[in-house]
């Protein structure tokens, strides 16, 4: 599996502390006590275990007040790392650019015959994240969502209530109800699913919204990442949603 998102150099493995608010992840590196940013707004529910080996990314940005980025979470015992477990990514921005790499690697076979792709494109009152197009197809727009809970083997989308995923939805709709094509990308950074599905139990609101969006014509595509730490892959095919 070739990786489509290598890390940056200078990556390291510390270990989690505790989540604080929404955006500060307190780790140790070395055993010494630092902050990471984390830009994910959901719950990470089941993953952010004290003592968790996580992977850190340094901030591209020299100016940036907190060093490290939260990528990835160990899944497993602690003490048996690096076996016995796997990597979960966290990072929310992760999805974006898999949609965009994965395309320009023709690695999407849902995507066959277009040619362009543009990122955070407006339709009506929504920015999407993709738009991609091509000679005598129809326009392609594309909503990415991270995914990293999982119950009983199912990979399960919204970890917390979203209702601006919702709104996607919505638009998605419209945009098949005007004769283009409308797509979900669920980016699933976890290995140990075998199928995808809404959060019933988390936003019935919004699995309510999936389903009646796939009815009216609104594909959903999701894609298992897999998780290195020099970087992630995307496998070509999709799971089954339930």
């Amino acid at each position: 599996m070739s990786i489509l998102l290598p890390f940056p150099s200078g990556c390291v493995v510390g270990r989690l502390v505790r989540r604080e608010k929404r955006f500060f992840v307190h780790v140790l590196i070395d055993g010494k006590p630092d902050v990471a940013h984390t830009n994910n707004t959901g719950s990470m529910i089941g993953l952010l275990r004290p003592g968790a080996p996580v992977l850190l990314s340094p901030a591209q940005n020299p100016e940036r007040k907190l060093r490290w980025t939260l990528e990835l979470v160990w899944c497993g015992d602690p003490a048996a790392y690096p076996r016995g477990g796997f990597w979960a990514g966290v990072n929310t921005s992760t999805p974006n650019r898999m949609l965009e790499a994965a395309f320009r690697a023709g690695r999407l076979p849902w995507a066959e015959g277009y040619t362009s792709f543009a990122r955070e494109k407006v339709r009506g009152e929504s920015r999407l994240d993709g738009l991609l197009e091509g000679p005598g197809m129809p326009r392609l727009w594309v909503e990415c969502k991270n995914v990293t809970m999982s119950e009983d083997n199912v990979a399960l989308f919204p970890d917390a209530v979203s209702e601006r995923g919702l709104k996607h939805l919505g638009t998605l709709k419209g945009i098949v109800a005007a004769g283009e094509r409308a797509a979900m990308f669920y980016c699933i950074q976890r290995p140990d699913v075998c199928c995808f599905g809404p959060a019933d139990m988390i936003d019935p609101a919004y699995a309510v919204g999936l389903r009646d969006a796939v009815a009216h014509g609104v594909e959903v595509y999701p894609h298992l990442a897999v998780l290195t730490v020099e970087g992630i892959g995307l496998e070509a095919d999709c799971l089954s949603m339930v």
